[in-house]
């Protein structure tokens, strides 16, 4: 489950991520008696009915867990009992908004998910869910997920309350997939996953196959030769269309029959121009058995893409609050109410245009999540002021102040102010580095993470968890939702 009983906290990284829920239970509350004018001060403790809310939740079996909850938690106790005692009261009232925290309702959709006929999936390198999300969307269930970096782990596990949070595994894909079949209990219809290719990638001019970056691609290949899904779809960067023929080659091995080919996410009404190489498969018993080609499903794909809308950077930086970056160094963690918060008020409720109304699947949210500028000294701030829409770091107007301008050669986009007026460049996990690439084309700030969350086609109730420059890391290495979703309808038109 999301929360582990205090007592089992051993893991220095598992008290940091509870810590961090904590947090953002009472901020949730906080922000939530603020937006209906409810003094958070006058709220009463009801310790018995506490206690309940944290049996529910998954933290303590019974009140001598308190003393332990406390000593962890600290300045955040106090509060967190109001909190509770709160919700306790308003839950109906409020629409359950603490709900995903909860053990007991992630048990009861947990239920719902095992008694379901809809087709499954296995997200391998699953990262904060992007990917699943798309074909959550087109109404699939996740069997089990995996990725080995805990921030996304605990975004993914979240976010997918459906799915026990054991069956989020946390660790190396190789002995992951040495006994994936411990972990397989039913057919599985679909394996997705963008295993990491890091030297494969355009900035990158060695690419070879064998390379110990690339290797991971062949675990995704062991996974399905183990568990032998119907379909398989897989996710890479462009340049690995160069040894592309050699992994079709390793899947034909063991009995699949797999077609490639890049597509680009602004065709799949994503905010964004997003080229990725595409894996599209099919086991050959189940291609013989309901005459499916990969041909035929690109075919189809094809099709869908046909009436698709295109959007452009302006639609998804639409109805969210204007910010400027923050004043001092190292305060990313640190709320504010001009340079943004982890959570904040939706001041635009209901003011949703197309596209956002598109990735949040017409929902109304009281709540942002991850809408935080980050700080830029003097002299960025002036360069992202002076920059025009499609300028970059060889501009003429900002040659004099350029840091860089010595390396113009090498990295000419190091600094790049967006065009509003067209599909977003591409998010990339370079921006937890320092975001000059990503210049925001009307304010002297570059994106913010829910917005780069927005480009990327999340829905704005998806919570990031982890560290503020980690979550641009989780973003970036995302499929956009809406790009799987169209490969999840697809395939399920196949499926019965």
């Amino acid at each position: 489950m999301i929360f582990k009983n205090v007592r089992d906290l051993i893991d220095k990284n598992e008290k940091k991520f509870f810590i961090e829920k904590i947090n953002i239970i009472n901020e949730l509350v906080k922000k939530y008696c603020v937006l209906y004018n409810i003094r958070y001060e006058d709220i009463i403790v009801d310790k018995e009915k506490v206690l309940s809310e944290l049996s529910m939740i998954g933290i303590l079996k019974d009140a001598s867990d308190l003393v332990l909850l406390n000593k962890l938690i600290k300045t955040e106790y106090n509060d967190l009992l109001k909190s509770l005692s709160f919700y306790n009261q308003n839950k109906k009232k409020s629409n359950h908004f603490l709900k995903k925290f909860y053990n007991s309702y992630r048990k009861k959709k947990q239920l719902e998910r095992k008694q379901s006929n809809k087709p499954k999936i296995i997200d391998l390198f699953c990262g904060a869910g992007g990917f699943s999300w798309g074909f959550v969307r087109e109404g699939y269930q996740i069997d089990l997920a995996n990725d080995i970096e805990p921030a996304t782990i605990e975004t993914y596990k979240y976010n997918h309350p459906s799915l026990e949070s054991d069956r989020v595994l946390s660790g190396d894909i190789k002995e992951i997939v040495n006994h994936i079949e411990d972990y397989i209990k039913t057919d599985i219809d679909v394996i997705i996953g963008g295993p990491p290719c890091q030297s494969f990638s355009s900035a990158n001019q060695q690419r070879v196959i064998d390379d110990p970056r690339n290797i991971l691609y062949k675990y995704y290949v062991k996974a399905v030769e183990k568990v032998r899904p119907k379909f398989i779809l897989m996710e890479n960067v462009r340049g690995m269309i160069k040894v592309a023929d050699q992994v079709v080659t390793d899947f034909k091995h063991i009995g699949y029959d797999v077609k490639y080919k890049l597509y680009d996410s602004s065709a799949f009404s994503v905010a964004q121009k997003r080229v990725r190489l595409i894996y599209v498969g099919v086991s050959e018993e189940y291609s013989e058995e309901k005459n499916i080609t990969p041909e035929m499903l690109m075919k189809d794909i094809e099709e869908e893409l046909k009436d698709k809308k295109t959007f452009v950077l302006k639609d998804a930086l639409e109805n969210i609050k204007p910010l400027e970056c923050p004043e001092m160094k190292n305060t990313t963690e640190i709320d504010c109410e001009l340079s943004g918060k982890k959570i904040d008020f939706n001041r635009y409720k209901n003011k949703s245009n197309e596209y956002i109304n598109l990735i949040n699947g017409n929902r109304e949210f009281d709540f942002v999540f991850n809408h935080k500028a980050r700080y830029q000294n003097e002299n960025n701030k002036k360069i992202y002021a002076t920059l025009k829409q499609g300028s970059d770091s060889t501009c003429d107007s900002i040659s004099e102040i350029m840091p860089y301008s010595h390396r113009n050669h090498i990295f000419k986009d190091k600094y790049f102010k967006l065009i509003e007026n067209a599909p977003c460049r591409t998010i990339t996990a370079h921006m937890k580095m320092d975001c000059h690439s990503h210049i925001h084309p009307t304010q002297v700030r570059s994106l913010t993470p829910r917005e780069a969350a927005r480009v990327q086609s999340f829905p704005d109730d998806y919570l990031f968890m982890g560290a503020y420059l980690k979550t641009y890391m989780q973003i970036g290495n995302a499929v956009p939702p809406l790009m799987g979703q169209v490969f999840a309808k697809v395939y399920k038109n196949y499926l019965n």
